[in-house]
């Protein structure tokens, strides 16, 4: 197994609410960004490096300045991650390469929204405005229902297989009491009867909208040693092949094939070596493609794969234990750092009730726009 190339040393997370009132974007970051640094056991003062998402209402522009000044912070090293759902998950390994590049030591890693703001799009000339939207393709819904027909089309998957991923997470997010769905479990039958919102895709196979927030601070492996129960980063892969779902490569295999093959290449791991799958799951389709591109199962058979396995925190193969964005919520980019939290506590054995039996190895994924940015990240525990 490869030498830790960073440690995860804190970790942040605000409750996810349908809507806020009278809370600002910037605060939300404030409140979770001290919780993180709290966890962490340090000073605001030890944090020198900063990463951001590129969505902060109160400023269209020069966000990381901003928010450093807000927070009262003079980082050496700065920066936006702007990959949608993947953004979580790509900042922990920039930050572990700023740290190694010597331009930082400890770095925050932060996203929040509030559900009151709105901002106004740019029309512009791009392929997803010239080959998309004209034709209906104007939202991730549409375009995450076409790769789901696209599955069904060459694999003959049905729409009981994907129902299989949702009910899954409802059932996790029963253990987890800050989940939005928490109290609400929804089975597979109950999945299928949901309404149809883009065929094949229905209501319960979509994650629901959020405000929230989650934050992890990454230090060097040296001194991640002398604070609370480290979880190290392994191995690291990122690949970005297109924006437009018409631009694709392919309707049924994303980038994330090639992330987690770099990943794994970088721990000196497995897929079957996981001890846990924190899979980035804002559509059913995105599980059951990642699964597959993961090398867990051949390509069309991740339905055959699932009813194989069990996936609660007592199961063989848990994942997305506090019950992914499916049953969490998505509090916007900062879903995919909940995926990112999860695996934190997991490795350190803070997951409670949902806690898995082994937690050495952890397999966290991020998606971007329509499988089109991916990052992937092997965690161990310290």
């Amino acid at each position: 197994m490869s030498r830790p190339k960073g440690t995860i040393v804190g970790i942040g997370e605000l409750k996810p609410q349908r809507l806020t009132q009278g809370v600002t974007t910037l605060e939300m970051i404030a409140e979770v960004s001290r919780l993180a640094v709290l966890d962490a056991g340090l000073e605001p003062a030890a944090i020198d490096g900063l990463l951001v998402g590129p969505q902060v209402g109160e400023t269209p522009q020069h966000v990381p300045a901003t928010i450093a000044e807000y927070l009262g912070l003079a980082p050496t090293m700065a920066n936006v991650v702007d990959l949608g759902g993947a953004s979580g998950a790509g900042m922990v390994w920039r930050a572990a390469a700023a740290i190694e590049a010597g331009m930082c030591e400890t770095v925050l890693c932060v996203l929040a929204n509030n559900r009151e703001e709105t901002a106004p799009r740019s029309p512009n000339r791009n392929p997803i405005r010239e080959f998309d939207v004209p034709f209906g393709a104007s939202g991730a819904n549409i375009s995450y229902a076409l790769l789901m027909q696209a599955h069904m089309a060459a694999y003959g998957s049905t729409a009981r297989d994907f129902a299989l991923i949702a009910a899954a997470a409802r059932a996790n997010a029963q253990l987890n009491p800050d989940a939005i769905f928490f109290g609400k479990p929804a089975d597979v039958e109950a999945v299928l009867a949901s309404p149809m919102i883009a065929s094949p895709l229905h209501l319960l196979e979509i994650v629901m909208p959020v405000a929230g927030g989650e934050a992890v601070v990454v230090t060097s492996a040296e001194r991640g040693r002398s604070l609370r129960k480290p979880v190290h980063l392994l191995g690291a892969g990122e690949k970005v092949t297109h924006r437009a779902v018409s631009q694709a490569p392919s309707l049924t295999s994303g980038p994330l094939k090639s992330a987690m093959a770099r990943a794994f290449q970088q721990s000196g791991t497995r897929a079957d070596e996981m001890d846990l799958l924190s899979l980035y799951d804002c559509y059913t389709i995105m599980v059951a493609a990642t699964i597959e591109d993961a090398g867990l199962c051949a390509p069309g058979r991740f339905g055959a794969w699932l009813n194989d396995h069990d996936l609660s925190h007592k199961g063989d193969k848990p994942l997305n234990t506090h019950g992914g964005q499916l049953g969490f919520g998505q509090p916007d980019l900062a879903g995919g750092m909940t995926h990112v939290v999860e695996a934190v506590r997991q490795l350190r054995g803070e997951a409670g009730g949902r806690q898995i039996g082994k937690a050495g190895l952890a397999l966290v994924t991020g998606n971007g726009a329509t499988m089109s940015e991916a990052t992937a990240l092997v965690l161990g525990a310290a």
